[in-house]
């Protein structure tokens, strides 16, 4: 069981990410277009009046006419913010903010957070109860016991939404998920085994209701709080901690622990010892979820048990205790039917969807997005990972079903495998693409030259990619004002990282030799004026590094312009053998990710570098988990209406026909045509038509404007370009791209140069 260091980001670091741009993580945005003096007419006055009529005399179809289905309020006191206690309303604001972007990220439910500054759990009440009617569910988040239980309780009768708090709910199903799967494991029966839960907090307390509907007998539980067991008889119980009170002798967690099966830890750093856990029963399952240091480390209890399986809820262990993993799913279930409540059967049927989805065998995407490594059901794979994409379609699935057998559900379900096959559109694939990559290249720790280190943002990006243990930075600049950076950034001036320079007399002549080997034939150069252009020019310094083997990959750019970078670069690195150099960008919006090339190097291809362009694209796009469904753009579909400048690319099509190649292409079309369902009734004959996902366009301009726009205009997120065709792991970044562009591309460099042999076309 392996172990790595937590991610570390200084407090300045934080702080900007909060205030960059826009204050703040969420904002709103209209879904109807806003352009026209009808559009304002049909979206306010008059024509609101018409679903205002239609609401009035019927209220469920507010569903149907406003974003009520959609949308949940996050809503706290900030009397318990993740670990740090009661710091208030107002401070709780950006982890509520941070929920809302949850919600949004992993299930496509809107959510909009609420701040109530009331310690009164009747005024909370009442608060809640008189804004309910805007919203689909309640999720309450860091309100502090014995209150959450009263708030919860109360609008649970009074509200028709489901109202969920998931300091205890999240927590009680993803435990419960591990608890049947770890059970599985072991083999042993849930209505025998003896359970310990230390803690005796909202969370703890629901994972011992929930392990009780599951089938764990009431006196096979044993709570432990601050005090000690808790007993029947025990004085000053509130009425909370007396409904988990049972008859026993065991006054003590060290009394309680003997011949345990399961131990639950939702309480503090070091609450079981390694003396503790040596008097469980056989195969002991031990959950310490405490954070951010559980109750006791994984290596702790390998030194005195061999069987054990073990879960945390920290992520640099394996067997994650996330509520990640329930609280976005669980909702969109719920809202899909329009469910009244979130009930035990509903919760029950996630813990067992989320159990269920660990045993299964990992296919091939899921690799993917967890960075090549296959897990196997077993005790270090109990749960699915966080960022498992088959999580959308499993979860909502069966809290969705469970709420339609209950009878809570306003609406059914038909057709179950078409609403699996909906729910999977909602994932964004550019987050999955990236933690797959990232997963990957932790494993391989890859050196990557960040080339124009004393830019603030490539600088930020080194940063995390060491502090992410992405690989190792190497950073080219002056030491004393990369220091200098470093410590306005936030951090020690002395922070660890490798920082080189033209200084390194030993490298420089190396590079000399190098580049003056490969140019002085070409370029007629002298080897005193290579030592001058490996001195004056970090590109060319960082790019030699690469080729002399002092480092893996690199990454430029965002200081200068693109043309400028490649032309420095290409000094250096020759293409890869039997291939064309090209820029490609993947774009995604509204969950359709699409490729486009050539977006900034070839100005004006011919048919040939077309077709040359299509198969290196397909190579590149089955890297990231996608198969290659190519279209040639233009003006024009099929050769309607015909010009002289659509020849070059219907000509790029009949090469492609003469090699024979293993993927789908087809064109000339508009990109319309390529990218929208509605053509395919019209071009029958086309696999392509409305089906494509790799746009080559006419020429570099073309390409460099559409998806630029579309990265304006739109929500569109895009990653690149990605330099292909060239003969090393490079990638340049554009001209004032963000730190989050910019580490994205030095991990595509790292993952490029372990998953590519440069040697071979």
């Amino acid at each position: 069981m392996k172990k790595t260091k937590v991610d570390h980001y200084t407090d300045k670091e934080a702080l900007e990410f909060h205030s960059y741009k826009k204050p703040g993580k969420i904002e709103i945005s209209s879904s109807k277009n806003m352009t026209t003096k009808r559009d304002l007419a049909l979206a306010y006055s008059p024509g609101v009046a018409a679903p205002v009529r239609a609401i009035s005399e019927n209220p469920e179809t507010v569903f149907d006419y406003t974003s009520k289905g959609n949308l949940v309020a996050v809503i706290s006191n900030g009397s318990a913010i993740l670990g740090m206690g009661n710091l208030g309303a107002l401070a709780s604001k950006p982890v509520m903010e941070g929920k809302a972007v949850l919600f949004k990220r992993f299930a496509d439910i809107d959510s909009i957070d609420l701040e109530i500054d009331s310690s009164d759990p009747d005024e909370i009440i009442n608060s809640i109860k008189n804004f309910a009617p805007s919203f689909g569910g309640i999720n309450l988040e860091d309100i502090a016991a014995p209150n959450c239980f009263v708030i919860e309780k109360k609008l649970k009768e009074i509200l028709d939404i489901p109202v969920f708090h998931d300091d205890q709910h999240g927590t009680a199903i993803i435990t419960t998920a591990a608890l049947i799967n770890a059970l599985d494991i072991s083999k042993k029966s849930i209505s025998k085994v003896k359970i310990i839960v230390n803690g005796a907090g909202a969370s703890a307390m629901a994972c011992a209701n929930l392990f009780k509907k599951s089938g764990v007998p009431q006196k096979n539980i044993t709570m432990v709080d601050r005090k000690g067991v808790i007993y029947k008889g025990r004085e000053n119980l509130n009425k909370w901690k007396s409904e988990h009170a049972i008859e026993t002798k065991d006054r003590s967690l060290s009394d309680a622990i003997k011949n345990a099966d399961v131990f639950l830890g939702l309480s503090a750093k070091g609450a079981l010892t390694k003396d503790m856990v040596k008097k469980m029963a056989k195969n002991p399952i031990i959950f310490a979820c405490a954070n951010p240091d559980p109750e006791i480390t994984p290596e702790e209890i390998e030194e005195v048990r061999e069987d054990a399986i073990i879960a945390t809820g920290r992520s640099d262990y394996p067997n994650q205790v996330n509520n990640l993993i329930g609280f976005p799913y669980i909702f969109r279930g719920a809202l899909d039917v329009r469910s009244k409540t979130i009930n035990e059967e509903m919760k029950v049927a996630a813990a067992h969807a989320i159990a269920n989805l660990a045993k299964e065998d990992v296919p091939d995407e899921v690799v993917a997005a967890m960075g090549g490594e296959r897990p196997h059901f077993g005790k270090d794979y109990i749960i699915p990972s966080t960022f498992d994409p088959r999580l959308i379609s499993v979860i909502p699935a069966a809290v969705a079903e469970a709420a339609i057998k209950t009878k809570v559900a306003r609406i059914k379900i038909d057709n179950f495998e078409a609403y699996r096959e909906q729910l999977k559109q909602r994932l964004d694939p550019t987050v999955t693409i990236m933690q797959g990559i990232n997963t990957y290249i932790k494993k391989k720790s890859k050196k990557v030259v960040f080339a124009d280190g004393e830019d603030e943002n490539m600088l930020k990006a080194a940063i995390a990619f060491k502090n992410s243990k992405l690989g190792i930075p190497i950073l080219v600049g002056k030491e004393e004002k990369i220091k200098e950076q470093i410590k306005k950034i936030g951090y020690n001036e002395n922070f660890d990282i490798e920082i080189v320079n033209s200084k390194d007399s030993l490298k420089r002549k190396n590079y000399t030799q190098y580049l003056f080997k490969k140019i002085q034939r070409e370029k007629g150069m002298l080897e005193r004026e290579c030592d001058k252009l490996i001195r004056a020019d970090r590109v060319i310094w960082s790019s030699c590094m690469v080729a002399c083997g002092d480092a893996d990959a690199m990454i430029t750019g965002n200081t200068r312009r693109y043309s400028s970078s490649l032309e420095k670069v290409i000094k250096v690195v020759d293409p890869r053998p039997g291939e064309i150099m090209f820029g490609l960008n993947l774009v995604v919006n509204r969950g359709k990710t699409i490729f486009i090339c050539d977006t900034s190097v070839i100005e004006y291809p011919d048919a040939n570098q077309l077709a040359d362009m299509a198969i290196s694209t397909a190579r590149v796009v089955r890297l990231f988990g996608f198969d290659p469904k190519i279209a040639f753009l233009s003006h024009s579909t099929f050769g309607e209406p015909v010009t002289d400048r659509t020849k070059r690319i219907s000509d790029a099509v009949k090469i492609l026909k003469k090699k024979k190649v293993d993927f789908k292409f087809d064109g000339e079309m508009q990109p319309d045509v390529a990218l929208e369902e509605v053509y395919k009734e019209l071009y029958p004959f086309s696999e392509i038509v409305g089906n494509s996902n790799v746009l080559i366009m006419p020429s570099q301009h073309s390409a460099a404007i559409s998806y630029k726009m579309m990265k304006s205009m739109s929500r569109a997120k895009v990653i690149g370009p990605l330099l292909i065709g060239l003969g090393l792991p490079i990638e340049i970044a554009p001209l004032r791209s963000s730190t989050s562009d910019i580490l994205n591309l030095a991990s595509i460099a790292a993952y490029s140069s372990d998953v590519i042999d440069y040697k071979k076309n």
